[in-house]
């Protein structure tokens, strides 16, 4: 449990609140931006903003059992497709399935935890994961059921698992959701989308202490184990982010794993 003011934080920095709410692609993307990074379509059982709960503007959503007859449901997933057209932000499966959207200004800090650099990619990637995004190289951006036929991953099983690798290595992302004749994305490489960002050189203990400190900044606090469950770090290296947030001043440890903003009323109405 939280003490109410940290709450109150949230409601404010996460769009919690129904005078806040999220209502269109523009708003979503500022939305993202203030808060660093987001979840899209995780309720209040999950830590974290997201995009979902942005759009309820409401503290205790739940998301019901048959998502498909939620309309607030409904509405998140098409304004999530216009975000994604639009390339404002950045948009893709990360490390253990977690789909984030990240604010152009922590893409480089995310890209130097999770990205995989060119010299790496023989070794870490798979064949199939090899073979795609060759294709994508030399097309620059193809549906998902000609990708399968260009790289010869045929079986889809092997060629989801495939995608995933690339998402989370930060190689690929999803630029556009096609619905007729039949559904399927369109994908594009990540560093077609955000060139300056995707090169540039951050250092790895820099790049983690800067996203604790945007989760910090709309949490106000947090408690054990949230932030790595939040991005999918280890809780060992989310310790020593927010400890460096500590020894410049910018938090305050409250107990072993628990952090809080050393001055929560000037980030509140930043």
């Amino acid at each position: 449990m939280l003490p109410e003011d940290i709450e109150e934080h949230r409601d404010v920095r996460w769009r919690r609140e129904e005078s806040r709410q999220v209502r269109t692609a523009l708003e979503a993307e500022r939305f993202v931006e203030d808060v660093g990074f987001s979840a899209c379509l995780t309720d209040s059982r999950r830590p974290g903003p997201s995009l979902y709960v942005a759009v309820c503007g409401r503290r205790d959503v739940v998301a019901p059992r048959h998502v498909q007859k939620d309309p607030e449901m409904s509405f998140t997933w098409t304004l999530k497709d216009d975000v994604m057209r639009r390339g404002k932000v950045y948009y893709a499966k990360f490390a253990r399935g977690k789909m984030l959207f990240v604010a152009p200004r922590l893409i480089p800090h995310f890209h130097a935890v999770w990205g995989l650099r060119r010299a790496e990619e023989q070794r870490r990637l798979s064949a199939g994961a090899r073979a795609i995004l060759k294709v994508l190289r030399r097309e620059w951006e193809m549906a998902s059921i000609d990708l399968r036929v260009d790289s010869g991953v045929a079986d889809r099983a092997n060629f989801n698992r495939a995608m995933d690798e690339l998402q989370a290595a930060m190689l690929i992302v999803p630029s556009e959701a096609v619905y007729e004749p039949k559904f399927t994305y369109i994908w594009t490489l990540a560093i077609s989308r955000f060139p300056d960002q995707m090169t540039a050189r951050i250092r790895r203990e820099v790049a983690v202490r800067e996203i604790a400190r945007a989760f910090l900044q709309g949490a106000g606090r947090t408690i054990r184990g949230e932030l790595a469950r939040v991005t999918g770090l280890s809780r060992a290296e989310a310790g020593r982010a927010n400890r460096a947030l500590v020894a410049e001043g910018y938090a305050t440890m409250l107990e072993t794993g628990v952090y809080e903003l050393a001055n929560p009323r000037i980030v509140q109405h930043q």
